[in-house]
């Protein structure tokens, strides 16, 4: 880490931004369009399948440039070298980050961690992943019945569920049959339900747990196994049911798993980054392993742009300091992701976990505090719904809320002229949080209605919209394994430059584990008969009301 960075905010390239901020605070976007009537192509990047538009944001020309003079301030450039070449990033646990060895495309490279080449078991487990999915789509591999499989249940919970629940409904186009469930709530009514909708001799369930020990996934896995057993499975055919993504071995062949059954997980890849691994098996099997390689191979193509291109045109690089300038410089506490794409419904709640479990952090890499906000609340969903809901808030509330929407060109479901109006919401959306609407724009308005004078003064005010909110817009030409690999991959190396910049590992998650330390605890005096000592009155009074209710059920 730089020596710098020790006072980041009071360097000059910080500075310098301040002082450009305050110069572009009272000035419109619309101002900005119109006084550059070249501002669309200048802020125009293409890559990887991938078309950024970032006009719509509260720059000018000199923008970019200050932006990207703090980013090789803190080092940046060498920062992503350091990671393409397998250093230790994720220092706290002195160890690579490594999910871009995964969807490496050339089979002559190499990749030494350790002093070990690890890119030949990468590639070897995408043979035994392949091997796998050609013996359950072709029926070789069959149920307890001799039926081939028609169900496939992943049980797992944050990165072992959203990246691959995101990306097996993204590409609902591509599935080949297999119907995929997920379940990853503790709740029990979350594999209840999903269990009244599979039958055990036809069902193949996915356990995605790199210890084999997380609470919530063993858990469902247990009750998965109950339920097998219970419904004409017996324990010498858990094996053909049941398989299992995991580095603890041990523990997988104590559950009754073969380990023949067991795929590798690596601790240089975490949960959240960890689709591309074999913890993207349910992928494979709903899309077909040659669809699952085009996923790789999208996020390759912009794995390669983000190491190569130039800061000014590197697409991660931009967004990401597009972030930081709202998030430090403007007081944005929030960012919206709007996806123009019913496929895309899940992609917020991905990049939630991605971004806010990255960089949901007060502390820098030396254990200092920082001065600074660190890293946003992430949030949206599916356009155009959001447009009868929250986006009230963005046109005309008090908060400054920059949006990122997505859209591909091109849809696989032409029906009528839906796709044309979708496209059009999308940019109208756009358009109004850049434009809004002035007093004399809402007093004309209200007047062409026919209002009278007094109804136009008792209005016009309530239909006034600011504008001035700042949107990108991302479009590729149509979803696709290979664009949707691009598109993750573009939000992964985003997060990992805006954490570079505030000083962050973005690659560890402590405070993920106190909840769960403190949870065994309480879980033991829940089940139990002596008094409550959690430590505290409510926890106590709390653990006290639930046992009480479980007594009169």
């Amino acid at each position: 880490m730089p020596e710098q960075r020790e006072n980041l905010t009071s360097s000059q390239p910080w500075q310098a931004l301040e002082h450009h901020q305050k110069n572009l605070q009272e000035t419109s976007m619309r101002a900005l369009f119109e006084a550059d009537p070249e501002r669309f192509p200048h802020f125009l990047l293409k890559a990887a399948g991938l078309t950024l538009d970032y006009s719509k944001n509260r720059i000018n020309r000199e923008t970019p440039d200050k932006l990207m003079a703090l980013a090789r301030h803190c080092a940046l450039p060498e920062r992503i070298e350091a990671m393409f070449r397998g250093d230790a990033i994720n220092r706290t646990e002195a160890r690579p980050a490594l999910h871009i060895a995964l969807r490496t495309t050339d089979p002559s490279a190499s990749l030494m961690v350790s002093g070990e080449d690890i890119l030949p078991e990468v590639r070897q487990t995408l043979d035994r992943m392949a091997a796998f999915v050609a013996d359950i789509h072709s029926g070789k591999r069959k149920g307890l019945s001799g039926q081939a499989f028609t169900d496939v249940v992943s049980i797992g919970i944050g990165g072992s569920y959203l990246g691959p629940k995101l990306v097996t409904e993204a590409l609902t186009p591509f599935h080949n049959g297999l119907r995929s469930h997920f379940v990853a709530n503790i709740d029990g009514s979350d594999i209840s339900e999903v269990l009244r909708q599979v039958k055990p001799e036809t069902t193949l369930f996915l356990i995605q747990s790199k210890s084999f020990g997380t609470q919530e996934t063993l858990a469902n896995a247990r009750v998965a196994r109950d339920w097998f057993l219970r419904n004409g499975g017996s324990e010498s055919v858990i094996a053909d049911h049941f398989v299992a993504v995991t580095t603890n071995r041990d523990a997988a062949t104590a559950f009754g798993l073969d380990e023949n059954n067991l795929f590798p997980m690596w601790d240089w890849v975490g949960g959240r980054y960890s689709l591309w691994s074999a913890i993207g098996l349910p992928i494979a099997l709903s899309i077909g392993m040659d669809n699952f390689r085009a996923l790789l191979a999208g996020a390759h193509e912009l794995d390669e742009h983000f190491r190569t291109a130039p800061l000014e045109q590197n697409l991660p690089a931009v967004m990401a300091m597009l972030g930081i300038w709202y998030n430090n410089f403007w007081h944005a506490e929030s960012h919206a992701i709007l996806p123009y794409d019913h496929y895309l419904a899940s992609l917020p709640d991905h990049l939630q976990q991605l971004d806010m479990e990255s960089n949901g952090k007060r502390v820098a890499e030396d254990g200092e505090p920082v001065n600074y906000p660190t890293g946003p609340i992430i949030w949206g969903g599916v356009g155009a719904n959001g447009q009868h809901a929250y986006h009230q808030l963005i046109h005309q509330g008090t908060r400054l809320i920059p949006c990122d929407f997505i859209i591909p060109l091109r849809t696989h479901n032409p029906v009528g002229n839906h796709h044309t109006a979708l496209f059009a919401n999308c940019l109208s959306q756009s358009q109004a949080m850049m434009r809004g609407k002035t007093l004399e724009e809402a007093r004309q308005e209200l007047s062409e209605e026919g209002k009278s004078p007094e109804d136009i003064d008792r209005l016009a005010p309530h239909k006034v919209i600011p504008g001035n909110q700042p949107n990108n817009l991302l479009m590729m030409d149509q979803l696709t394994p290979r664009t949707l690999g691009a598109l993750i991959a573009l939000y992964e190396h985003r997060t990992f430059v805006q954490g570079v910049i505030w000083g962050l590992d973005s690659f560890d998650q402590w405070g993920v584990e106190l909840g769960k330390q403190l949870g065994k605890g309480i879980l033991r005096q829940l089940e139990d008969d002596q008094p409550a000592n959690s430590g505290d009155s409510s926890t106590d009074g709390l653990i006290e009301l639930f046992r009480h209710t479980a007594q009169t059920d």
